[in-house]
């Protein structure tokens, strides 16, 4: 049933064909027949070997597949494993990650308790909670868990914690009453929820929505989704497609021409094929993998677990963090703010009778209580507890009478607290400053004011008063009347330290805070002002859900602060800001945030959250101190740039090479170089790469998000393709009408210079400053210097000849670093060009 709690008593009894007896054995085995026993349904999950299967589904991966097929069939052995190597240990590290994907749904399951107790065949007895039936009545006490939603039918003194599934703090009172269809989760009083649990009284409710219709099942509904692709793994999509297209029809047009000039099919057809591996960026998966891991182990010395590799990078793209309240930015406990007097100025003696009445109260252990005996250490050990009357929901008050020490004169007292309204409503008199008393008509307003100040700047209000009992014989009969008012506690739950300087940083990278809350209206606002959001750009848990997410997707981007939500309204917040082109990340520590957080490109939890949050987290903070948020997001942009540039690197150096081949090869009487040189190039042009993941990164790209931008590596490829192609045909002019050279002199002097230049232009483009404004990582030069070495090595050594290379006169080797040079200081001349008129594509933060 929907919308249940707007129904009164007898409706829902007749709705459901039950009535305060309960139900007959019979009758609770044919509800279960019809709709199901009160269990969440079971989701056949893939198979591990399904799992391992997708890995290799990305276009990247196939093309990489087919170049190691096609280099083991052209007897180049080594460079054929080797690429079957680097697929494999990618396709594990992101098996292993998402093999070990969130249990939410069992963590769910086992938080919620095993029997209830159950109204069948007129008696009370304990039945499993899988084979409770729609209709069934049972009884609930202190200590008891929730097993399904419920409508109240009888409540003494019943208090919930629903903090599990509303993330708010304090506890809930319930009361038999009929509500609006429209009232929010956390105000739905007559209702008990599935997974929450009674902290004092006891109760008896109908069952109205089992296991899967519930709140909670909803939530469990939601983390059993597929997680959606993240902006980066789309844009790596994206990017294999367009290696992909490139690549055939560079290959076609090539093995077309070759024919058309009448050179061998078999020949022609190999070079084809092997032009195809050399444009593929080969270490793309290993880059990646490098990258992601380090950044996960630089984060995990700060304190940081990175569940989901590919959520670094997101951090790097984030645009908006949506934080739940409770426990993220606050610090989810209750504190004692203020002790004031009838004048609104803080009084000891109000807060001492506080303690008093927390500390000799017996009827259960709650935050408020715990709240006054932190902020008050009195000695109470010469008092004397006489009697006690227990908070009652009718009257919501909580008394105590005391035999008192000297301070008191050894007097009795008798101690009241409880809501303001209720209090007020049993006092005659108030205590003035100087301890004599007046009419509590002459402040009743001036008290009403102080209450509707404070509650509109977040607080959480309590009434205080007390009496002398002058009778021992009379206390046990004494009632709460005829008060003396004394005074107002406020309550509060703290920021955490360090919110407001994480979120000021924030703000400087680039990155929006939204504030999302199960909390009222007022103290979301309160919350919201003191940590720079606006308060008046707010938006009710009621008003959004008159909402379409495709309306909604534009209403977010104006909002600041989600007040009165309920857990599955989160997710539709997150979604919104999604289609609306935005890289969100959401905060959480509870079980009602677990939807928002699978949704979230980035999910991150803190240590001390739920254990179904943290599962459903990519992200787990295990400080206490938010500050590592702000280092994951520089470490996260690090990682993202340190991938592209190996994509800016890669792409422009072999779509040059590959360019210039396709050119070359027709109007030379032999191939440009063979299949095995091209995979030579490719191979030792790509192992510095491995150390890019090692680089440091300018600081202008890590001041805002930067989001992947398949058409400004298009521009990139281009540009400096076209350039790379350009000194190649240079290179070809100097080789063979300077040096005359024959096949083995050209393959060796090209292939010399391809790899040169690439190292050379790796250290250019690394960096949209002037290349010696930006010192690269020694990881990174020392690799180009290795590969410098082998290089030399091959050429000058033996085993020039199974390569079909000559060592190369001095002449033509000066003449080629010469080209190389001239080629770098081009490149560095386009790369300020380039710079000034493209940039990565960031996407701003929204600007409250």
């Amino acid at each position: 049933m929907k919308e249940f709690w707007s129904y009164d008593l007898d409706g829902i009894l007749k709705r459901l064909k039950t009535n305060k007896s309960g139900l007959s054995s019979k009758e609770a085995e044919e509800r279960i027949d019809k709709y199901g026993q009160n269990i969440f349904e079971e989701k056949k999950s893939s198979s591990n070997l399904g799992i391992f299967i997708n890995q290799f589904k990305s276009p990247i991966i196939m093309i990489l597949i087919f170049a190691a097929i096609l280099s083991m069939f052209l007897k180049d052995y080594s460079d054929g494993i080797i690429i079957l190597i680097i697929i494999i240990i990618s396709a594990f590290l992101s098996y292993s990650h998402e093999s070990k994907a969130n249990n939410a749904v069992k963590k769910l399951l086992s938080s919620v308790s095993v029997k209830s107790s159950v109204l069948r065949d007129g008696k009370f007895e304990e039945i499993d909670n899988a084979m409770l039936a729609i209709g069934d009545i049972i009884n609930v006490k202190t200590g008891d868990m929730i097993p399904a939603d419920c409508l109240l039918i009888e409540e003494n003194s019943l208090s919930m914690d629903e903090s599990s599934l509303t993330g708010e703090t304090f506890p809930v009172e319930k009361t038999i009453q009929k509500l609006s269809a429209n009232t929010g989760l956390s105000d739905r009083k007559n209702s008990l929820w599935m997974g929450t649990h009674v902290i004092s009284g006891s109760g008896m409710a109908v069952i109205v929505n089992l296991a899967k219709d519930s709140e909670f099942g909803k939530i469990t509904l939601s983390l059993d989704k597929k997680d959606s692709d993240t902006d980066f793994e789309k844009g790596i999509r994206d990017f294999g497609n367009l290696i992909l297209h490139v690549t055939t029809l560079l290959i076609g047009i090539i093995f077309l021409f070759n024919i058309i000039l009448n050179k061998s099919f078999l020949e022609s057809f190999m070079f084809a094929l092997a032009l195809s591996v050399g444009l593929t960026p080969q270490m793309l998966p290993a880059i990646i993998s490098v990258n992601l891991s380090q950044g996960a182990k630089r984060m995990s010395e700060q304190g940081v677990i990175v569940k989901k590799l590919n959520a670094i990078e997101n951090f790097g793209s984030m645009t908006i963090m949506c934080s739940d309240k409770t426990g993220t930015i606050t610090q989810g406990k209750v504190k004692l703010d203020s002790a004031l007097d009838c004048n609104g100025e803080k009084s000891d003696n109000v807060s001492k009778l506080a303690s008093i009445n927390s500390y000799f109260q017996e009827g259960y252990t709650n935050p408020i209580d715990q709240a006054i005996l932190e902020a008050n250490k009195n000695d109470f050990s010469k008092y004397e507890k006489i009697f006690e009357i227990p908070y009652s929901f009718e009257s919501k008050l909580l008394s105590v009478v005391v035999k008192t020490d000297l301070d008191f004169d050894g007097r009795n007292i008798m101690v009241t607290k409880g809501a303001l309204t209720s209090v007020l409503d049993i006092c005659k008199t108030y205590e003035k400053s100087d301890k004599t008393g007046g009419d509590i008509e002459e402040v009743r307003r001036h008290i009403l004011d102080l209450f509707d100040k404070y509650s509109s700047q977040g607080y959480r209000i309590l009434g205080l008063a007390y009496k002398i009992i002058e009778d021992d014989i009379e206390t046990k009969n004494q009632r709460a009347e005829d008060m003396v008012f004394v005074g107002l506690l406020l309550f509060v739950d703290p920021l955490k330290d360090d919110i407001k300087d994480v979120i000021a940083e924030m703000n400087r990278l680039g990155v929006s805070l939204k504030m999302i809350t199960g909390d009222n209206s007022l103290i979301a606002k309160n919350i919201g002002s003191q940590i720079g959001l606006d308060p008046e750009k707010i938006l009710l848990g009621e008003e959004l859900d008159s909402y379409s997410i495709s309306q909604l997707n534009k209403k977010v981007l104006d909002i600041d602060i989600f007040a009165e939500i309920s857990p599955n309204q989160k997710e539709k917040i997150i979604m919104a800001y999604k289609q609306a082109g935005e890289i969100v990340g959401y905060m959480g520590d509870g079980i009602n945030d677990s939807p928002a957080i699978k949704q979230a490109d980035v999910g991150v939890s803190v240590n001390t959250a739920a254990d179904t949050a943290k599962d459903a987290a990519s992200i787990v903070l295990l400080q206490n101190s938010l500050k590592v948020l702000v280092s994951g997001i520089s470490e996260g942009r690090r990682t993202f740039i340190n991938t592209l540039k190996y994509i800016f690197v890669a792409t422009s150096a072999n779509f040059g090479n590959m360019f210039s081949m396709a050119g070359a090869s027709l109007f030379l009487s032999f191939l440009p170089l063979l299949p095995k040189q091209i995979l030579l190039t490719n191979l030792l042009t790509d192992f510095p790469s491995l150390q890019i993941a090692s680089d440091s990164v300018d600081e202008d790209w890590l001041k805002s998000p930067v989001k992947w931008d398949t058409k400004f590596i298009k521009k990139f490829m281009i540009l400096f393709g076209i350039i790379s192609s350009v000194f190649d045909y240079i290179t070809f002019a100097l080789l063979l009408f300077t040096f005359k050279a024959d096949e083995r002199l050209f393959h060796t002097g090209w292939l010399l210079e391809s790899i040169i230049s690439a190292m050379v232009v790796m250290l250019i483009v690394r960096t949209a400053r002037p290349v010696f404004a930006s010192k690269p990582s020694n990881k990174l030069l020392i690799a180009i210097s290795g590969v410098a070495v082998v290089l030399f090595v091959i050429v000058y050594s033996p085993i020039s000849s199974y390569l079909g290379l000559i060592a190369l006169p001095i002449k033509v080797l000066i003449s080629l670093l010469g080209v190389s040079l001239l080629y770098a200081l081009t490149a560095e001349i386009l790369k300020k060009f380039f710079y000034k008129h493209n940039s990565f594509s960031r996407k701003q933060s929204i600007k409250k």
